[in-house]
């Protein structure tokens, strides 16, 4: 990865903006400039470069300093999009400047805009990501008979083909031993059509990103599954900018990445302020939000970290198997030399970033109940009681069952309570985990194949739900 911004001259300055289409008497009245940024305010785990951004108004704060300098006046329009492949589509179209998407999606744009100079990207900032690949996630109806992968040879599948989730069912599916082309039927949906879908019965099982299977979850409408951190491969999300726009305003792409830093600093501080505004920008709930936007959850971490980007690399084969797409050089596509820059001004150290592949906002404090620190983050959890703008740390599940139990009995309501699960570490809502009991230990897992590994390696052990955990935890 290199630092690959052009030098341009005055005069090639002014070619560039006659070729986008401007002419000599815009470029030299030195009128608006515009950027155009695509974004999909319901994949949250992009909220640092969409949805929180645009809330908190960094950008448009980081080029109103370029003005007040005696500079150009910048205007910046927001595109929502359900997912990733109309972002691509406009780019191509050279109709966005800068998107936000999921890795397999980035895997495409990179593919569909090289060919043509004017259209072709270059990624460069990570959003967020999850070192073992929990941000997608197959479900089920609510009352579904199916329980494994396995069960779902011969059924009906929706996904969105092309994004992130399409990606893990397909991954899934081989593991399981099932050709995702001939062994399921996959319908290719939007993740909303999908949902309903699955909820009519049109279909038996939804492949899908963040936020829909925690959502659908938390909604009472789905059960999970297959977790994607089965597959132990990071996922992640990130930016890409065209190389052209970016070369023409060199200072926009940095104002970006300054005002994503802006956001991710925000979230890291005030999390719960920073899910309510996603969750005002996106209609979806705060704590369906705060499940991945939250401690413990997604790391929301700029740097292109080496994990990632071989993760990447990995993809790429992918890109055949959905039909007929350019080989894509990953690292002639990925080009850090802009962030590097920015953490330099900010007097950061990027390459000590780029080697801490640790959560950076991890469940932190004191358990006010079992009077200790939540220091392990595969063990810490979290409770969020109703009427509360703040959350308390657990230092362990079965704390969290300490926790709620005492909060009942004082007449408080739970408004949401988090757990990580006990053998992928993904970060899940309490009362839809399924709970088994080890002597006077309790431990949470997401899936009902991961909880049968469990019983099955650990006779004795015992199966039970979420209420009967904590009704029989001793305080």
């Amino acid at each position: 990865m290199k630092y690959r911004r052009a030098r341009f001259t005055a005069v090639a300055a002014v070619l560039a903006l006659v070729a986008a289409g401007c002419s000599l008497e815009q470029a030299a009245s030195g009128d608006t400039v515009k950027v155009v940024v695509g974004y999909q305010s319901k994949t949250i785990n992009t909220v640092t470069a969409g949805t929180l951004l645009r809330a908190k108004g960094f950008l448009e704060q980081r080029l109103s300093k370029l003005t007040a300098d005696g500079g150009t006046k910048y205007q910046v329009e927001w595109q929502d999009y359900d997912t990733g492949a109309p972002i691509t589509a406009q780019m191509v179209a050279e109709k966005i400047d800068i998107g936000s998407m999921g890795d397999y999606p980035l895997l495409i744009n990179g593919s569909r805009t090289q060919p043509n100079e004017r259209s072709r990207t270059e990624f460069v900032s990570v959003t967020g990501y999850q070192p073992r690949g929990s941000l997608n996630m197959i479900v089920v109806n609510k009352d579904s008979p199916v329980r494994s992968l396995q069960d779902l040879a011969g059924k009906k599948v929706s996904s969105s083909v092309g994004s992130a989730s399409d990606g893990l069912l397909r991954q899934a599916l081989s593991r399981s031993g099932i050709d995702p082309k001939s062994g399921v039927e996959v319908l290719n949906q939007q993740p909303q059509i999908g949902a309903s879908a699955l909820e009519s019965g049109q279909v038996q099982a939804l492949s899908q990103f963040v936020a829909w299977p925690g959502l659908l979850v938390f909604q009472d409408k789905a059960k999970l599954l297959f977790d994607g951190a089965e597959l132990n491969v990071p996922t992640f999300h990130g930016v890409v900018a065209r190389r052209d726009y970016s070369n023409r305003h060199p200072e926009v792409l940095d104002a970006f990445l300054q005002a994503q830093l802006d956001a991710t600093d925000f979230l890291h501080q005030r999390p719960l302020e920073a899910a309510k505004l996603v969750a005002d920008g996106s209609g979806l709930p705060q704590e369906v939000v705060y499940l991945y936007n939250g401690p413990g959850g997604t790391s929301f971490d700029t740097p292109l970290k080496p994990q990632l980007i071989q993760a990447f690399k990995g993809d790429v084969p992918y890109l055949k198997s959905i039909g007929d797409f350019a080989d894509l050089d990953i690292d002639g596509f990925v080009d850090d030399g802009p962030l590097r820059k920015v953490f330099a001004d900010r007097g950061l150290d990027y390459n000590a970033a780029v080697g801490n592949f640790a959560n950076p906002a991890p469940i932190s404090g004191t358990d006010p109940v079992a009077n200790r620190p939540a220091t392990d983050p595969a063990l810490a959890s979290e409770l969020w009681l109703d009427g509360l703008d703040t959350t308390q740390p657990a230092a362990d599940p079965t704390a969290l069952l300490r926790a709620v139990k005492q909060a009942r009995a004082q007449g408080r309501k739970v408004r949401a309570a988090y757990i990580p699960d006990a053998e992928l570490g993904t970060r899940w809502f309490a009362d839809k985990a399924l709970w088994v009991r080890t002597g006077d230990t309790y431990l949470p897992f997401t899936t009902p194949a991961a909880a049968q590994r469990y019983l099955t390696a650990h006779p004795g052990s015992t199966q039970l739900s979420y209420e009967q955990a904590v009704g029989e935890v001793r305080p």
